[in-house]
């Protein structure tokens, strides 16, 4: 059986970021799916209770760095306070598409 060994940087990277500030009733949520959409990444974006937005994101190092390095400057409605970023073990919810959830 042959091993097929993938480099680090292909590696598929699983991510929960929170991000705050102003985030919500501002577009923020369709500038990341866009964002997802350019780079490439699967996963979902939807508002949280307290104001924040959360975001589940799978892709690659390269994709997922070029993807936060965009919501770390947010749209020009919003102002990004904090983002915090988990990555997950595993896969959990595959997707083949970024989605809003509602």
């Amino acid at each position: 059986m042959e091993v097929i060994m993938v480099p680090e940087e292909k590696k598929m990277i699983h991510l929960n970021i929170i991000v705050s500030g102003k985030v919500q009733g501002v577009g923020f949520r369709f500038f990341a799916q866009r964002k997802a959409v350019q780079y490439g990444i699967n996963g979902w974006v939807r508002n949280l209770d307290d104001g924040s937005v959360e975001i589940r994101a799978i892709g690659d190092k390269k994709q997922l760095d070029s993807f936060m390095r965009d919501l770390k400057r947010g749209n020009p409605f919003s102002a990004i306070d904090q983002m915090q970023v988990d990555e997950l073990d595993g896969q959990g919810e595959l997707s083949s598409s970024f989605k809003i959830k509602y």
